[in-house]
């Protein structure tokens, strides 16, 4: 197995993992010739990576706030989760592990009981702390959380107009004319100005917004009603029909001399899903179709975007811009008709890829991005980190505080991603996948189905499936035998099953299971 040229995450980090389920001490060494910084995290659902104005994905999209904080610090354009879905994900921010590792692998798993939240490092080093939004980890509860001095969050998914929010134990309801996005921002913004100032602070600020079913501040219904849908090449990939031979064309080059139909074998699952609620063609049960949901998502997420303004002009009002660390973060990414799907939990790259977005101008210049693979299990060190606090060796990430040189460091040169299959969502099959800088391998576990291998160089899209391609058999079967070292070394060789049962049919909208 190649060394993955991650810094000191300690080679023994995965030696200790198969342990890294025990309660840690809570006290941390102070790293030396540090000081506690400010931190701001804000934590979006469902934003995928390309969808804000600066990249350039969607024409008519704008993200003013979104491209001021790329332009002021600095976009990951590679930043990765290790298990697109909420709670997974969410818990693997908070911990720094992996999926099997913390054992939250999907919406329905509960919390162990014995794992350790970054905020709760915090707060033993003297930060105050607070938490403002979405939970969702591990229970649909809205009850206060162990790291946080400050508590405001709702039960589930919540809802976008009209919350009640769990305010430090006293729950109170808003009427129907209060949005959710807003009135977190207000309160956390609140918080801000209210704080303790002889203490450093840490917030977490964890919108409900862009998750479906999607509803924009009223100030932005329409707004993009009339702009023109943007379809993924990928759109009809997965379509029953025998496509044609290319001729003429581009695309017709990388196939001569070999089978063509092989180069384009699709997965059944995605062929099939495409016809399920989290496909094109059948979406949400027809609920809704895709023109409306492509429109309804883009306006949903300008309250994100008027959030993330509200927060740093603050910052830069009270003279606090210079030395607060800000993270801007989506907890997993989300299709729009690639592969003909919707939704995420697979590992192409619209659903395991995520917006990061880091300013902090004491310490990160602004300007171009930062291309390193960065994943959601590194955010709890690097915000340990700024604090002037080492890492716990149970953690599983690094901080990436040394990628804001922009300046070759020793660093991972792939990542490695888990799905485990979920009772109320079958059609999405169990999967671990492997990326490195060029090539994507896809593994998938307990269905008679076709594996995938991409050269992402010349097919960014994943359109061209090169599982039996000759040249290059050796290289797919060296990332099979990784995924199952990683596995193997990191305590993942058993799938954490949970005894857990719950409702499978009434309102889904209430029962947080999208």
């Amino acid at each position: 197995m190649q060394n993955h040229m991650i810094p000191a995450i300690c080679l023994l980090s995965t030696f200790i993992v198969s342990c890294s389920n025990e309660k840690s001490p809570l006290r941390l060494e102070t790293l030396a010739n540090t000081s506690p910084k400010n931190i701001i995290y804000i934590l979006s659902d469902d934003h995928r990576f390309d969808f804000m104005g600066f990249t350039g994905k969607v024409p008519w999209l704008e993200t003013p706030n979104l491209d001021r904080l790329a332009n002021e610090g600095a976009y990951f354009p590679n930043t990765y989760v290790t298990t697109s879905l909420c709670s997974p994900s969410r818990a693997s921010i908070l911990t720094g592990l992996y999926s099997h590792t913390h054992t939250v692998i999907d919406n329905a798993a509960p919390d162990p009981g014995n794992l350790t939240f970054f905020p709760q490092y915090l707060q033993e080093a003297g930060y105050q702390t607070s938490y403002f939004g979405k939970w969702h980890m591990g229970n649909h509860s809205d009850e206060p959380q162990p790291g946080f001095d400050h508590w405001e969050s709702f039960r589930g998914q919540g809802v976008y107009y009209g919350p009640t929010l769990n305010i430090n134990g006293e729950r109170t309801t808003y009427d129907q004319s209060t949005y959710i996005t807003d009135v977190l921002t207000e309160h956390a913004v609140d918080w801000l100005d209210e704080r303790n100032e002889d203490q450093p602070f840490f917030m977490y600020l964890s919108h409900k917004a862009v998750h479906s079913q999607f509803q924009p501040a009223e100030r932005h219904e329409g707004l993009y009603q009339e702009e023109a849908i943007v379809y993924p090449p990928s759109f009809d990939t997965p379509n029953y029909g025998t496509p044609e031979l290319p001729t003429g064309s581009a695309d017709s080059e990388p196939l001569r001399g070999r089978d063509y139909y092989g180069q384009r074998r699709i997965p059944d699952w995605v062929k099939q899903q495409r016809e399920s609620w989290h496909g094109v063609d059948y979406m949400y049960h027809g609920d809704i179709d895709f023109e409306e949901f492509f429109q309804r998502y883009t306006e949903t997420l300008m309250g994100i975007d008027d959030s993330v303004g509200a927060v740093l002009d603050y910052l830069d009002a009270n003279g606090l811009a210079e030395d607060t660390l800000v993270i801007y973060m989506g907890d997993n990414g989300f299709s729009f008709g690639e592969h003909g799907l919707i939704d995420k939990r697979h590992f192409y790259e619209e659903s395991a890829k995520v917006p990061l977005l880091v300013r902090w101008p004491s310490r990160l210049q602004g300007g171009a991005p930062i291309e390193s693979l960065v994943q959601n299990i590194d955010i709890a060190p690097t915000i340990l980190e700024a604090a002037g606090l080492s890492m716990p060796t149970q953690m599983q990430g690094a901080s990436f505080i040394p990628l804001f040189s922009r300046e070759e460091i020793p660093w991972r040169d792939r990542i490695f991603y888990e799905y485990y299959w979920e009772m109320d969502f079958p059609q999405t099959p169990t999967m671990f996948g492997i990326r490195t800088e060029r090539y994507k391998y896809i593994r998938y576990h307990g269905v008679w189905d076709t594996n995938e291998f991409y050269d992402l160089q010349a097919d960014p899209n994943e359109m061209q499936n090169l599982i039996d391609a000759p040249e290059h058999q050796e290289r797919i079967a060296g990332f099979a035998s990784e995924v199952y070292d990683w596995l193997e070394a990191t305590g993942g060789m058993s799938i954490p099953l949970k005894n857990v049962v719950r409702p499978k049919f009434g309102d889904h909208r209430n029962q947080s299971v999208f």
